[in-house]
This record gives C-alpha cells, structure tokens and sequence, in this order.
C-alpha cells in the first residue's frame, strides 16, 4: 500500500497541489496547446463565384474552436454566410431568409416627411382647384349674345364698354326707350400706353341704315350688334370684346366690395338722379354710387362730366377688388363675381379671362402711365335738325386721334375734355 501523501494525513492542513503529487494512471495526459486564431475569412470580391474557404484546421487543433471575425460577414467553407452572433436569452428566432426589421427610431422620420408630403400636395391641390373652380363657375354663368362685326382686325385689342340703363333687365329687345348712358373703348396697343376713352352718349354719328342721329340711338335702334359697328366707324377700331353692365348691376357689384370713396368738389342735390352730395370725398354705397354715376343735369360739364365720374366710379370698384385681402375671404369672391355675372352681358367668345384681362387693362389706362378722357371736341351743343343738341367732335383732328391711339404713339396722360 502506497504511502499517504502529507496532505491527507488527518488533522493536517491542506496545502496547494505540486506537480510531484499527481497519480499517474495508464496514459500520461497531453499538454493543452494554445488555440491557434484563425484569421477572417477574404470577403467576396464582385465578379468571383464564391469566398475562399478558410484554412484547415490542423489535426493537432480540432479541440480548439476558431475565433470569430470581429467586423463583416464571415461565410463557411460551402460560401453561406456564417451563423450570426448568440442572440439575447429569450429573443424569438427569426426566419430563415427574411430580412431583419427596420428599427422604430428609423422608421419614425420617413414616416413624417411622407406625411409632411401629402400635406404639402393636398395643400397646393387647394389652392389651385379653388381659383380653377371658381373661375369655371363665374365663365359659365356668363350672358353672351352676338355683338361683335366680323370686320378685319386692327392692332392691339380693343374693349367696347357699354352702359345700359334697363332697369332690372339684361336681355335686350332693341324696343324704343333702350338707351345706353355710358360707353367707353378701353384700346391695348401692341407697344405704348393702353387708353380709356369716353364717349359722349349724345356724340353725333353716322349710324349705319338710319343716318345721323346720337350715339346712343344705334343701340337703341339695333342693340349691341349696331352699337359695335357705329363705334368702329366712328373710331376706325375693330372692337374685339363687347361688355355691357346694367346700370342697376353697378349697386350691386359695389355693395359687394363693400362700398368705395368718391369725390366731387361741389355740392348737389339732383331730382333726376336722386344724388343728393356735399363737396368732398365720401364712402358711397351701392345706390349712393349709381346716382354719382347717372347724374348730369347738375354737372357744369353736363355729359363730359359725367363721363368723368363713370371713370371714377370704375376705378374705384377696380381698386377694392385688387385688394390683396380679397384673396383671403372666399365668401367676399363669391358674393363679387354672382353680382358682376349677374350684371353683365358680353360678346360670345368673350370669357372670364379675357374679362380679368380687361380689369388689368383698365387699371393700366387710369394709372400714371395710362390715357384716359375724351377725343377731340369742336362743340357740346351741336344743333342738327331732328336730333337736337348733340356733341360734335373735332373733324380735323379725330382721325390722328384715333391713329394715335391705335398704334400707342400717343403720350400718357388725360385727353380731350371741353374744347377751349
């Protein structure tokens, strides 16, 4: 019997194990190597069929486990990829083959500029399909009628505005009585000033199948049709676009801006057009506009001065609807156009655009840079046998007149007037 080793004597205190102490039993045990680290494998290059397999493992080294790569994807010997590292205790395995989800923190800000995205686009579709829809619902409520000639066209575009003073009515008949109290051609040359010219109603004209008479009796005689043709041979001006507003429209379109300023430097009180006025400048209503606009009888200027104040008034109403805070309230926009469509009649083929084109052309006549007044006048009281007084424009210089402002050679500034 082998002789007990100190350590396991009783009562004596165990000590650490020497080398010297170990039992040898059959075969002496084989040092451990050190294990041997395996370098990552190559990554693919683009175009090679496949990752080189790693090393062989020595026959020596099989107990020893190679070390994973630190950083990329380490694939076997077969060129799958390597098994992924250990997962948290307890997670769900996930599928082969489908891709590992995207982290909420990622998704969360495509999220938001999809939405910000669609806002932005519903947004713009608003504001484009108001205007659209707004503008294809005021065309279609438009009156049109034939007016216009057919004559051969002249330069630039010319807008034949006229007035008519039937009371609650836009269909015309032609029957005696129908009058038109204002008549304008607003011209835009090619190149130069655009211009507004009045026309007296009583301007004494050759009115084609009935002779000379006032300017008014064409429409009266024959409707806008007669009208149109008077003025072009009157001015020498094809007319592109007839407009008419009933007198009794205007109250309405200037209660819907919700009133404008007017000025007079003296004071009335007209029977006929009920304008009762003190000198100055004054917030006009609806009817309280009308009458400035009606009222002659007691203008020194009698018609000349009327026709001055019906430009005021149109440039008024002009001004409230350039108003940026109009883009602003929808509700104002709709109650405009109804009153302004409800008023007006125009020639076919003249749409809403053309119409918006006529307001900028309006307030380019009656800016600084515009013409605005009267042609040439030789007499205001013009006796004629059966006519009565009318107006008489000057012979000798309404033809260059004319010319000039056809072509826009003519110098910015008020025209005509009372002849000195």
């Amino acid at each position: 019997m082998a002789e007990r080793p100190p350590s396991f004597e009783p009562g004596s205190r165990r000590r650490p194990p020497r080398a010297d102490d170990a039992v040898v039993v059959g075969r002496p045990a084989r040092p451990a190597q050190p294990a041997r680290r395996v370098p990552p494998a190559t990554p693919r290059r683009p175009g090679a069929q496949g990752a080189a397999p790693p090393p062989a493992i020595p026959p020596g080294d099989r107990g020893a486990r190679p070390a994973r790569p630190a950083s990329g994807t380490a694939r076997t010997a077969a060129g799958a990829p390597a098994r992924p590292a250990a997962r948290r205790a307890g997670a769900p395995a996930r599928p082969a083959g489908r891709p590992a989800a995207r982290p909420a923190t990622a998704r969360r800000p495509r999220r938001r500029g999809r939405r910000l995205a669609v806002g932005l686009v519903i947004v713009l579709a608003l504001l484009l399909a108001w205007p659209i829809g707004l503008g294809l619902w005021a065309n279609n409520r438009l009156t049109r009628e034939p007016a216009l000639s057919g004559a051969a066209g002249t330069p630039g575009t010319t807008y034949l505005l006229a007035g008519s003073d039937e009371r609650g009515s836009l269909v015309h008949d032609a029957t005696a009585g129908s009058r038109t109290d204002t008549i304008m051609v607003l011209h835009v040359p090619p190149s130069g000033p655009s211009a507004l010219i009045s026309l007296p109603r009583d301007t004494y004209v050759d009115i084609p199948g009935h002779g000379p008479n006032k300017l008014n009796a064409a429409y009266a005689f024959g409707g806008p049709p007669l009208l149109v043709t008077t003025v072009e041979g009157l001015t020498g001006l094809t007319v592109d676009h007839y407009v008419e507003i009933g007198l009794d429209g205007v109250a309405g379109v200037v209660d819907a801006v919700g009133g404008v300023e007017l000025c007079l430097d003296y004071d009335v009180d007209d029977a006929k057009s009920k304008l009762v006025w003190t000198a100055g400048c004054h917030e006009a209503d609806g009817v309280t506009a009308l009458a400035f606009a009606r009222m002659r009888y007691s203008d020194p200027q009698g018609d000349i001065g009327r026709t001055q104040r019906q430009q005021q008034l149109i440039s008024a109403v002009g001004d409230e609807v350039a108003q940026r805070s109009l883009l602003w309230q929808p509700g104002r926009q709709v109650s405009l156009l109804r009153a302004g469509t409800d008023a007006l009649v125009v020639s076919e083929g003249t749409s809403i655009l053309d119409l918006g084109r006529l307001a900028l052309a309006f307030r380019d006549a009656t800016g600084p840079e515009g013409i605005r007044g009267t042609p040439p006048i030789a007499d205001v009281d013009y006796q004629s046998g059966g006519v009565g007084s009318t107006v008489l424009l000057d012979p000798e210089r309404s033809p260059g007149f004319w010319a000039g402002i056809r072509d826009g050679s003519l110098p910015p500034g008020p025209v005509g007037g009372l002849p000195s």
